[in-house]
């Protein structure tokens, strides 16, 4: 259910999807850059017929965080004030940062269980460590954190949910191996591949903010077209290429400036010789996996 899909400019559709099993109102929080917004789209779709303060303190049970940059985490802010008790999931230093910079008294109140005093408790920081499964509060689900690169020296993330042997794989903004110069896509690849060739891994979220005339020098650890199918081309190197047909593949946090958006629909879809089924998400639009 994606609450906000772009990567920029529309304060009132910045990245968040919300992600639940079948027939299930346990919903976790994939970022969440737009939240309020975002509901009141699907309540307007009748994706939801639950009043927007209902989806907000009940339906949704966790929030995960990619990364501290307001596009992915201003909703969340915002919204505190009329929110219930939750966890925030994410990487160490993402969550200092929530901690030390936003959640602080000076930019906003201190609604964490922790820093600067009084703190609230209504958000308890879970931190999440690569390589541990981590149950899911309030919800049947599990997740598992791998690191992304977001441009040097800034760190991503990509949560692994598992609800029973089903897996949904989301990465918040990352660049390539071959751009960043790392190993962190390629190690993600070999960990998820197995799942792939055996039907397990039921999407992916992945971001391309880009068309491919952007310049690698200006990408600012974000992925084109062009290198989205790379890096899955790579991923198909693992699980063998034949995995990759008709795998959901979830194009996010595109950029709406200009024609951008058109741009790198076109691309992706004339160039997609892997068999990919790329999905291209609307706000409010519920969509299954």
């Amino acid at each position: 259910m994606p609450l906000g899909v772009n990567g920029g400019i529309t304060e009132n559709n910045l990245s968040a999807y919300l992600l639940a099993p079948v027939n299930s109102t346990s919903y976790i929080s994939l970022d969440a850059g737009t939240l309020h917004a975002g509901i009141e789209q699907a309540i307007a779709a009748k994706t939801f017929e639950a009043p927007a303060e209902v989806v907000l303190r009940r339906y949704i049970k966790a929030y995960f965080i990619s990364h501290p940059h307001l596009d992915h985490l201003a909703g969340l802010l915002l919204n505190a004030p009329d929110d219930t008790a939750k966890t925030i999931y994410g990487q160490p230093a993402c969550l200092e940062t929530i901690q030390t910079h936003y959640l602080n008294w000076a930019s906003w109140p201190n609604f964490g269980d922790a820093g600067a005093p009084p703190a609230l408790n209504k958000y308890h920081y879970q931190r999440l460590t690569p390589g541990a499964e981590t149950p899911v509060v309030g919800t049947s689900m599990s997740v598992r954190v791998f690191p992304l690169s977001h441009g040097k020296p800034y760190e991503s993330a990509a949560f692994l949910v598992r609800n029973q042997a089903a897996y949904v794989l989301y990465l918040g903004d990352t660049g390539a191996d071959a751009v960043e110069k790392t190993e962190k896509l390629h190690y993600l690849w070999q960990e998820v591949a197995p799942l792939l060739k055996t039907h397990k891994l039921k999407g992916i979220f992945i971001e391309v903010s880009y068309p491919n005339e952007q310049p690698d020098s200006q990408l600012f650890g974000h992925l084109t077209p062009r290198l989205l199918l790379q890096e899955l081309a790579n991923l198909g190197q693992f699980s063998g290429a034949e995995a990759l047909r008709n795998l959901p593949v979830i194009v996010t946090h595109l950029k709406p400036t200009g024609d951008n958006k058109a741009r790198i629909q076109q691309q992706l879809q004339r160039a997609n010789n892997l068999g990919l089924k790329l999905i291209f998400p609307e706000q409010g639009q519920r969509f299954l996996l």
